[in-house]
């Protein structure tokens, strides 16, 4: 069923195992909640290892274990009953302090994958009457799903890694932003020029924020697929990576925010609240793209000359995961975590906004850092330095911080 997908075992000193006898280094879980004892905790990528010119999807499930929290209150969710054992809506909301927001009237978040998810639009009806979110349906215009193309049908092959991050973009944009509208767009394959694509397409289409959870290692070609990422006026979100320290394409791309990852526990604070550094998180400074103005600052300029990965950051580590509900080769409710979950609630923020067509780039965070909440513990490798520890300010693996509300963005 999943022929690439890596496993992770907590006994095993967190080795990431392939099916194809690949192993990788995999520090995401050094960040972990405490989790049940009942049974051994693993986790599987949705998606196997990508060759040159593509991408891979970066959702990590996590098999067994408990997210250990007390459960939180939103208002504007009418059910908090937890079907797994993630975080759900209710949590989030809590978290990034959105519970009481009305946003999104008007706005449309995209959400670019590869190949085809034939469960997509029945699974996000499944999540959101769970958490007594609104109907979100092709019939009452909520939600559409087009292939790269922009057409309705015609769908590209079936992927059940592919579908698992379908969902789980789906649901996040779903607990942060019930009143948005939702575009799915499903690349061809996962060939960087067919997602690239797929985003101008989104655009086209009338999206005002577009996530895209994914990325592949860089190319000194990647300058050149900047321009499918370069659009003004709307938020382009893309996922930092999972591999610990070190940058990905498209999140290096200068036109876009990068968004890293970070542990999310239940504390006895003001905030309810509290956040480290997830070792998973993808960071660094790119190989070829510029560095932009609104980078000129001390902690990134010491250490890169062109453009620094991570700009923010939301909730990664897979033992800190959200539900997702997944029925296409699934039972149901899982529980996944990875930049593939900070993405699109990145996406969804700026869509509460409804600022993204006067934002520039991601440059927006960078002048509003007093709405963020700064993350300033944990690491994501042994660079020595801001690139990969996090502390006061900017740092690689989370950015300027998480969400506060929406006025950072």
């Amino acid at each position: 069923m999943h022929l690439l997908r890596r496993v992770l075992s907590l006994s095993s000193a967190f080795a990431l195992v392939t099916a194809l006898s690949l192993t990788i280094a995999f520090a995401g879980v050094a960040n972990a909640a405490p989790s049940s004892a009942a049974a051994p905790v693993r986790f599987t990528n949705a998606c196997g290892s990508a060759s040159p010119g593509f991408a891979r999807c970066f959702a990590i499930q996590r098999l067994g274990g408990t997210t250990a929290h007390a459960q939180a209150v939103a208002p504007n969710v009418t059910s908090c009953t937890n079907p797994a054992t993630g975080y759900t809506p209710c949590d989030l909301q809590s978290a990034y302090n959105v519970v009481n927001s009305t946003g999104g009237v008007g706005q449309t978040v995209a959400i670019v994958d590869a190949f085809n998810d034939p469960n997509a639009e029945t699974d996000l009806g499944t999540y959101r009457a769970q958490f007594g979110l609104s109907a979100c349906t092709t019939a009452n215009g909520c939600f559409k799903k087009v292939n790269q193309s922009g057409v309705q049908g015609s769908y590209p092959r079936n992927n059940t890694g592919w579908s698992e991050e379908i969902s789980l973009d789906l649901d996040m944009v779903s607990a942060f932003c019930p009143n948005c509208h939702i575009l799915l767009v499903e690349a061809t394959s996962n060939s960087n020029a067919n997602l690239a694509a797929s985003v101008d397409t989104a655009v086209r289409l009338g999206a005002t924020e577009v996530s895209n959870s994914y990325g592949g290692a860089e190319s000194s070609t990647e300058t050149s697929t900047d321009t499918h990422y370069n659009h003004p006026g709307v938020a382009i979100t893309a996922s930092s990576g999972d591999g610990g320290f070190g940058v990905e394409y498209p999140a290096a791309s200068r036109f876009v925010t990068a968004v890293g990852g970070t542990t999310l526990t239940r504390a006895s604070n003001a905030r309810g609240w509290t956040e480290t550094a997830w070792s998973g998180a993808g960071s660094g400074c790119s190989a070829f793209e510029a560095q932009q103005t609104w980078q000129n600052i001390a902690n990134i300029t010491a250490h890169c000359s062109r453009r620094a990965v991570a700009d923010v950051s939301a909730v990664a580590n897979p033992n800190t995961g959200v539900d997702v509900f997944d029925s296409f080769n699934e039972s149901g409710w899982l529980v996944f975590g990875g930049t593939s979950v900070a993405s699109p609630i990145i996406a969804s923020i700026y869509a509460l906004a409804g600022n993204a067509s006067s934002v520039t780039y991601g440059s927006f965070p960078y002048s509003h850092t007093s709405s963020l909440n700064d993350v300033t513990s944990g690491s994501n490798g042994n660079c020595g330095n801001d690139l990969c520890n996090a502390g006061v300010g900017w740092d690689g693996p989370t950015g300027l911080g998480t969400p506060n509300g929406t006025g950072g963005f």
